[in-house]
């Protein structure tokens, strides 16, 4: 049993003072006025932890080969290309690697679980690993290493585009017959049997990537696993896609989907971004989680989900650091407002009637959406609920915060440094005095491995 006494704590039910979480076997137990004689000092503010939604851990090793340049004509679609000759270089060591550097980095800025959109299935040369989930595992390692909480979604991935066109050779470690690939999905639920705090769901790529018969065969699979198994899948993240969508199908692609498949509240459509208000009404009526990732929709010059009117609605959020041009859920959160601010040209775009701090608001509905994304039992701190927390320098707000009211506005909009100090994810330490065991380590051996990879 653990006692986390904090003078400060943002709760379900709001802001509290001077409570002693307790906390047993990672989930909170009780919570109680003042502070008990036998309890840990929280050294600050404590907030939950946030979820990241979306995550292509080995893209972290990309980051900063892509700014360039290439074709003259830069987009999405040629930054693939260079991201498809980056892959081909990676083993599963490798991957192991990169994804405990990427997690330790996401719990020291403040994610307590991802969801890893893992598409890297096979060795080089497209072949198959005598043990098929050898790559998925190296995620799991990379997530038990670090201590970050996992959600593992193994994708389905078929086709180039759509009509079932062939795939090209840089795709070729992705693609799984549908029989393959539901048996990746049973061998890595049968993976967690040896991690701890983790998960599987899975992501049919995307609708270019997948036929119907083959989606619907995959979620029939994942759901006779487990009836709430998160499933998430790119949806409308370029325009062209949408284009290809109409040409093939006749609809936009959240229209296609909401008529052709039970969409319900484990579903999260990342990248939802260009979505008419029939789409937008189908999403939030359905129960589905819109997942946005504003840095990356950002550089790859994707475009502004309308999260003003999605939230305004009742839609659900969560965020995610897709590609990791940013690993950082403050920087998520401030991009999102201030996309809405720029487009709108107005201030103080997504705060609400129930709560008027944009920041409170957003990091509130973003861990929310985040757990259902997921299906984990975070997201907020109350009794039942599993103990992922942040604690945040107290000093360093005050110099920007006098009342609790401006804390996350502080957080997210003003200050200029991590604020985040220590980090509990189910109920175990993992970052100290922004410190984690293993970053030297990890550190070491990730520069060593982008000395061998190129762009």
């Amino acid at each position: 049993m653990l006692k986390l006494f904090a003078e400060k704590v943002l709760l379900s039910s709001g802001w509290a003072s001077n409570k002693t979480l307790v906390i047993e076997n990672g989930v909170i137990t009780d919570i109680q006025s003042g502070c008990a004689a036998d309890a840990e000092i929280a050294q600050g503010i404590v907030i939950p932890g946030m979820v990241n939604c979306h995550s292509h851990a080995f893209q972290r090793a990309f980051a900063g080969f892509s700014e360039q340049g290439s074709e003259g004509q830069d987009s999405f679609w040629t930054w693939r290309k260079i991201m498809y000759k980056f892959l081909g270089q990676l083993s599963a060591d490798h991957a192991q690697i990169i994804a405990t550097q990427l997690y330790i980095e996401m719990l020291k800025m403040g994610y307590t679980r991802v969801a890893e959109f893992h598409y890297l299935h096979h060795d080089i040369s497209g072949e198959n690993y005598p043990q098929l989930s050898k790559m998925a595992q190296a995620i799991f390692e990379a997530a038990n290493n670090s201590g970050i909480g996992l959600t593992l979604l193994p994708v389905l991935y078929r086709f180039s585009g759509f009509g079932q066109q062939s795939p090209t050779d840089g795709q070729k470690r992705f693609i799984n017959s549908v029989e393959q690939f539901n048996q990746l999905v049973s061998d890595c639920f049968a993976l967690t049997d040896n991690y701890q705090n983790t998960n599987v769901g899975i992501a049919p790529h995307s609708l270019r990537a997948v036929d119907k018969d083959s989606l619907l065969l995959a979620v029939d699979h994942v759901r006779s696993l487990d009836a709430k198994a998160p499933i998430h899948i790119h949806i409308a993240e370029q325009q062209q896609e949408v284009n290809d969508c109409i040409s093939h199908y006749g609809e936009r692609p959240v229209a296609w989907l909401a008529n052709n498949v039970d969409l319900d509240t484990q579903w999260c459509l990342i990248h939802a971004t260009h979505i008419d208000e029939q789409e937008r009404k189908a999403i939030i009526s359905s129960g589905a989680i819109a997942g946005i990732c504003p840095t990356t929709e950002a550089n790859l010059g994707d475009g502004i989900f309308p999260t003003a009117e999605f939230m305004a609605e009742q839609g659900t959020i969560a965020i995610g650091s897709d590609s990791h041009i940013s690993v950082n859920p403050i920087e998520e959160l401030r991009w999102l407002e201030y996309a809405q601010r720029l487009s709108k040209q107005q201030r103080a775009i997504l705060a609400s009637e129930q709560q008027a701090s944009v920041g409170l608001n957003l990091w509130q509905q973003a861990a929310l959406g985040g757990a259902q994304s997921t299906n984990s039992n975070t997201g907020e701190l109350a009794v039942g609920k599993q103990a992922d927390l942040l604690i945040l320098d107290a000093s360093e707000i005050a110099l920007f915060a006098h009342s609790e009211q401006y804390i996350l506005d502080s957080v997210i909009f003003a200050a200029q440094k991590n604020l985040v100090k220590d980090v509990m994810v189910h109920g175990n330490w993992v970052i100290k005095d922004q410190i984690h065991p293993l970053q030297k380590q990890s550190a070491h051996a990730f520069t060593e491995v982008l000395k061998n990879l190129s762009a």
